[in-house]
């Protein structure tokens, strides 16, 4: 083995956390104690204590610099050991865009936060329903800013906290990742309306809804065709519910600009037509 990167400190965030160069690219490096007692300028050597090594390049590494002066240290450091708390529990490299997109909402969110402002998520329960996986570690995300700032991060920010890291995992689409959220949210409103109730979207025919959504929407962008053999059937035994479904395919349509052929709206008038034997069941709203 060669000698570790000998590197040059810009700023330790905070014990864990260094910003620094190795004369040609500048990174952002994580491991325990790897920042105590280290000021600008000070050389940095010591490979075995680095656990993470995060190269920013380009763009990226010009909006970090720049939001670094804008955003405290303690802020920074924090989201950073939550980037590689993400990276190592996925166990895949995150869209570098992260450093700044996350750290700039948290920051904000901190500030609101601090202001007593309440932060509404109108895509928290759709975003719960189709990003499990990043839910859960926006939780724990969640308890690492808490631990390290006293602020309470309410549900709605953990919601936002789980799109971003979405978006990491998806080169950084995050328009696409709301577009979903967004869409589900309006179909849910637009069937809520027609249908004259409320949906309780916590529950197991709101998520196979929303989910079935999403995945239409993906077959949808990639023109890909599903047969329905049980059309002409749906359409005569559900005929309020294909009639509803008929009208999410004309606001999918606008949305996303492609076709949505008879048989995608068949299965959209299944899932409409169990929600609605669900609230029958539930008080016969």
């Amino acid at each position: 083995m060669g000698m570790p990167d000998k590197y040059t400190v810009h700023k330790a965030f905070n014990n864990n956390v260094l910003w620094v160069t190795d004369g040609q690219q500048e990174k952002v490096l994580l491991g325990k104690g790897i920042g105590f007692g280290l000021r600008a300028g000070d050389a940095f050597q010591d490979g075995a204590l680095i656990e993470k090594v995060f190269t920013l390049e380009d763009e990226n590494r010009q909006k970090f610099s720049e939001l670094i002066t804008q955003v405290d240290a303690k802020t920074v450091g924090l989201c950073e050991e939550v980037i590689f708390m993400f990276s190592r529990e996925l166990n895949e490299e995150l869209d570098q865009k992260i450093h700044v997109s996350l750290t700039d909402h948290i920051a904000f969110a901190l500030h609101r936060l601090r202001q007593h402002d309440e932060i509404v998520n109108p895509f928290l329960i759709e975003t719960e329903t189709l990003y499990p996986r990043e839910y859960a570690l926006a939780l724990k995300a969640a308890a690492i800013l808490e631990k390290g700032t006293a602020v309470r991060i309410p549900d709605g920010e953990i919601g936002f906290i789980a799109l971003h890291i979405h978006s990491a995992r998806n080169q950084g689409k995050l328009s696409n990742t709301i577009k979903y959220a967004f869409l589900a949210n309006s179909i849910c409103e637009l069937v809520e309306d027609k249908l004259g109730l409320e949906i309780d979207k916590t529950s197991l025919d709101y998520a196979r809804f929303v989910t079935h959504i999403r995945f239409t929407v993906e077959r949808l962008l990639k023109g890909a065709l599903i047969k329905n053999r049980l059309l002409k059937s749906i359409k005569r035994e559900y005929k309020e519910s294909y009639a509803i479904a008929k009208k999410v395919a004309v606001l999918l349509e606008e949305t996303i600009g492609k076709k949505v052929v008879p048989d995608e709206v068949g299965y959209i008038a299944v899932h409409i037509e169990k929600l609605r034997d669900a609230e029958r069941r539930v008080g016969g709203k």
